[in-house]
């Protein structure tokens, strides 16, 4: 076995072009996209408590899902929003 022959199966590292980064997602729409999800499962949530309520052939295990995953969604948006805050304060205390 030749020691070179291991060089085919490594990877280079992709090294990302500094003028073109138009291709790639930026943090503030990734944030702004992240919380109309989370306003979207809110919604349906919300849609599928009351036709349930109203009779429509919804099932239970539907209606709990839907609710834990809105739940789950917001409780992510908040520790983002939290982790934020906190960088925020340690950033401040860095420039006294």
């Amino acid at each position: 076995m030749k020691v070179g022959a291991i060089s085919n199966f490594i990877t280079k590292p992709q090294i990302s072009d500094p003028v073109n980064k138009s291709n790639k997602p930026k943090f503030d729409n990734m944030l702004t996209d992240f919380i109309g999800e989370v306003n979207k499962s809110n919604l349906k949530a919300g849609e599928m408590v009351t036709g349930f309520i109203n009779g429509e052939d919804i099932q239970l295990h539907e209606v709990m899902i839907a609710g834990e995953q809105a739940k789950t969604n917001l409780e992510l948006l908040m520790e983002i929003r939290n982790k934020a805050v906190d960088m925020y304060k340690e950033l401040t205390r860095m420039q006294m």
